[in-house]
């Protein structure tokens, strides 16, 4: 996901799938990142029942994104322009307690200088926000191809009491049903990606 290049919105967005309710019939899967239609919108065809939420910083791919979701009419889809560092605790607080059930945070935007590193989506504020969430047994899959960004988002949900790594090691596997593309073409160079996954006590 970027959380850069296009300016950050000031208003918290509004949640697609209903404000704050009691529905307990939705199962809501959050996904930071939007920019590849196979990834989010072959998810969510094969899991009709889920509410897929994706949150991404560039307008031009919310609206394709959400053109991709028309098209295919998967009306259990729905993208979010917005700035994951400024706004997550209002989506969050926008979802009935306790349904919150899948995050996955993939291929983030390095910010390789130190004094842009701030900007990374993976904060201790964040990690904090998603353990408040997410219910019991929830999972957080963190993926990308840059080790010191990969590594620095499993520390910082490593720290947090409320998350078990699923192991030790990186997931040799993406446990998604569709692999995004970004995921796909580093593969096919040969290139490693790094891949954890948390599980909330």
């Amino acid at each position: 996901m970027s959380i850069h290049s296009a300016k950050s919105i000031r208003r918290p967005p509004v949640l697609p799938i209903g404000k704050k309710s009691t529905r307990s019939s939705i199962n809501p899967y959050i996904s930071i990142s939007v920019r590849e239609r196979g990834a989010f919108t072959g998810n969510g065809t094969a899991a009709t029942r889920l509410e897929f939420l994706g949150l991404e910083i560039r307008e031009p791919l919310v609206n394709q994104a959400n053109g991709w979701r028309t098209e295919l009419g998967l009306l259990n889809l729905h993208y979010l322009f917005c700035n994951v560092n400024n706004s997550l605790r209002p989506i969050l607080d926008s979802l009935p307690t306790g349904v919150l059930r899948q995050v996955t945070i993939q291929f983030p935007d390095p910010w390789f200088k130190r004094k842009h590193q701030k900007r990374r989506v993976v904060q201790p504020e964040t990690v904090a926000e998603l353990a408040d969430a997410l219910c019991p047994k929830g999972v957080v899959l963190i993926q990308s191809d840059v080790e010191e960004v990969a590594v620095e988002m499993r520390d910082r949900f490593s720290a947090h009491p409320a998350f078990i790594p699923h192991q030790e090691q990186w997931l040799p596997t993406n446990p998604l049903a569709v692999p995004t593309e970004r995921e796909l073409s580093t593969l096919k160079r040969g290139e490693p990606v790094y891949r954890a996954l948390f599980i909330k006590r």
